[in-house]
């Protein structure tokens, strides 16, 4: 019994440390991503560090994400109690997600401004040819550009949408697509946020021996909600969005629920501490 304790146990380590090396795939991806949009959108390369946010926030995020979950693995699988209970070790790791926190919230702004910059399309008050030659591109997808040039520009419509803060034309279905898209992208980011919230408050409650009760099937009501957001989310840019995106919030639900799944072991360990008869000494 012990025997078929202890491969379940390595087994699942195995396939956690998998979808963890799996993210860090996507991380790459999305930074290459970022860069190749970069070379669209600022040929002369990005200046400054406001437009390096901008230009590469999916990788911002991702990497804030990757520390987020690192810590609460930390927390919730390999740190004892008592090493949580310690001030410094304590204020470290709080210290460490609270920065991790302040760059997540700050892409949900960011989700939120790209879509209201979605929104606010103006019709084009010129043929699309006579921006050929000044910095000018066209939307094919959600954050996928290529550069307005002859050879493309025939193909866009009289009076067609237009970006002009970003400098950039699209087709009708194109830009209601992205509409669509960054939409889902601002449900998601605050969903995240929303499981950032309660999974705190459970490693708190925890370590206090208040995650029991009431307090705990609201938690799961909560969290059993925000995860349902984010598979629909999911499966959304599984039949609109481009694949990688589905990958990557597929990856990122079950690396959440290895983080649930270890609260749930945490609370079984501690539950039966508590059973345990005291043995007295002589």
């Amino acid at each position: 019994m012990q025997h078929k304790l202890l491969h379940s146990q390595r087994l699942f380590a195995t396939f956690k440390l998998l979808v963890f090396m799996a993210l860090l795939v996507n991380l790459w991806l999305f930074a290459h991503e970022d860069a190749r949009t970069a070379t669209v959108r600022l040929p002369e390369g990005v200046d400054g560090l406001t437009a390096f946010i901008e230009i590469y926030a999916q990788t911002i995020d991702s990497a804030s994400w990757l520390l987020l979950l690192f810590l609460f693995e930390l927390e919730t699988s390999y740190l004892p109690d008592a090493y949580l209970r310690r001030r410094r070790i304590k204020w470290s790791l709080h210290g460490l997600r609270g920065l991790g926190a302040l760059v997540v919230l700050n892409s949900v702004i960011g989700y939120t401004e790209k879509y209201e910059t979605y929104l606010a399309a103006s019709v084009l008050q010129q043929h699309a040819c006579d921006l050929v030659g000044q910095g000018w591109s066209v939307l094919t997808s959600l954050d996928e550009f290529v550069p307005l040039a002859a050879e493309n520009c025939q193909s866009i419509a009289l009076a067609a949408p237009s970006l002009p803060e970003l400098r950039v034309v699209a087709p009708l279905d194109v830009l209601a697509e992205a509409q669509q898209l960054a939409f889902v992208d601002v449900v998601n980011a605050m969903a995240w946020v929303m499981v950032v919230v309660l999974l705190e408050l459970d490693v708190r409650l925890q370590l206090r021996g208040l995650l029991k009760g009431w307090i705990l099937r609201v938690s799961s009501g909560l969290k059993a909600i925000t995860y349902a957001t984010l598979l629909a989310a999911a499966v959304y840019w599984g039949l609109q969005g481009p694949l990688v995106d589905f990958w990557d919030a597929f990856l990122w639900l079950v690396a959440f629920v290895f983080i649930e799944m270890n609260i749930f072991q945490w609370q079984r360990e501690v539950s039966e501490l508590e059973r345990a008869p005291v043995v007295r000494g002589a």
